[in-house]
């Protein structure tokens, strides 16, 4: 097949294209990257030189330059990863999230359609269903949750799902869409929880946690959801919504003092700030329709994956840091001209 992936260079997308490399060799794939802060191609230097990948840099709300991309590639599969997904960004700028996560999503639906794709995968957010009680622990998020989104970012998500939706429905055009629970693993953006604790504290750097830390989420190890999505575009039935959780409930303020004991570090790091506005208390998934109708299971239990995790960003010290003082984005500028 050849695959579209849009936004390869981010965390889950880069993640994806690593899993796709070494599980399907022989897929072709076309990572379409803006570049914008968290797009790192420092992320896919170990998949650069191989035959069956190449990267554009363009814009999913650039129309023209989507449909030209489409007529010269003739994708089989596209894969929309790409967008804006920062709540606290969000919230100071909602409509740049309008712009990626809606009129992006539309213009990719529009040329799928126009060059017949064969399957349009929308990812997706369980944020899209809003939140669950703190003490009603036998709620989970189903595909017929209804939609009730808490923040600029969530409410653009689930916007660009019903549109793909709609799409299935009045276009017959082959869309799938999955919402998934919060994901960690390697190569994600230092701005996000897990890895802005785990690199804050290995300075010995405080620790900002929302209100008292008792917000719930439910943990997905990034290779399980990359796992997951490649089962749903070869096997998933077009029209359908698929959840995708790891079974992995923490608190915030679990997660954070787990990575502080497995790195040694003092829970006198731990700063409590002003919490989040409209901060949504619990996500919990519950992906046996996943389970049941594709045989997916996540493999990595939360002890295990943050383990790894820590270890990966123990071993890639340079990947992170060239983040933080901002060199990757000379490594970028260098292939590809001042970007964003």
């Amino acid at each position: 097949m050849k695959i579209l992936v849009t936004g390869g260079a981010g965390f889950i997308g880069g993640n994806f294209i690593h899993f796709m490399a070494k599980k399907h060799p022989k897929d072709e794939i076309v990572n379409l990257d803006l570049l914008t802060y968290a797009g790192n191609l420092e992320t896919l230097i170990n998949v650069n030189e191989l035959p069956n990948y190449s990267f554009v840099l363009g814009d999913i709300s650039d129309r023209k330059f989507v449909f030209d991309l489409f007529e010269k590639e003739k994708f089989d599969v596209v894969i929309n990863f790409a967008a804006e997904s920062h709540v606290d960004r969000s919230i100071t700028n909602p409509e740049v999230f309008a712009t990626t996560n809606v009129l992006g999503t539309i213009s990719l639906l529009d040329a799928s359609r126009t060059y017949e794709i064969k399957r349009y995968h929308q990812i997706s957010t369980d944020e899209v269903y809003g939140d669950l009680p703190l003490d009603r622990k036998d709620l989970f998020f189903t595909e017929e949750t209804p939609i009730n989104t808490s923040s600029p970012y969530s409410s653009s998500k689930a916007s660009a799902d019903l549109f793909a939706l709609s799409y299935y429905r009045t276009y017959k055009l082959p869309v799938t869409v999955s919402r998934c629970s919060n994901n960690y693993g390697p190569y994600h953006f230092p701005e996000k929880l897990i890895p802005l604790i785990i690199t804050r504290a290995l300075d010995d750097k405080p620790l900002p946690v929302y209100g008292t830390g008792a917000n719930v989420r439910d943990w997905l190890h990034v290779e399980d959801h990359c796992c997951a999505i490649d089962l749903i575009i070869r096997k998933g039935r077009i029209g359908e919504v698929y959840n995708i959780g790891g079974h992995n409930e923490r608190t915030n303020l679990e997660v954070v003092k787990t990575i502080l004991s497995i790195l040694n570090k003092s829970d006198k790091l731990i700063r409590f700030v002003k919490d989040r506005p409209g901060h949504d208390r619990r996500y919990a998934i519950d992906a046996s329709k996943l389970e049941k109708q594709l045989g997916w299971k996540a493999k990595y239990s939360f002890d295990e994956g943050i383990a790894q995790t820590i270890e990966w960003y123990l071993s890639n010290k340079n990947w992170w840091e060239n983040i933080i003082n901002g060199e990757y984005r000379k490594y970028i500028n260098t292939q590809y001209g001042d970007c964003r």
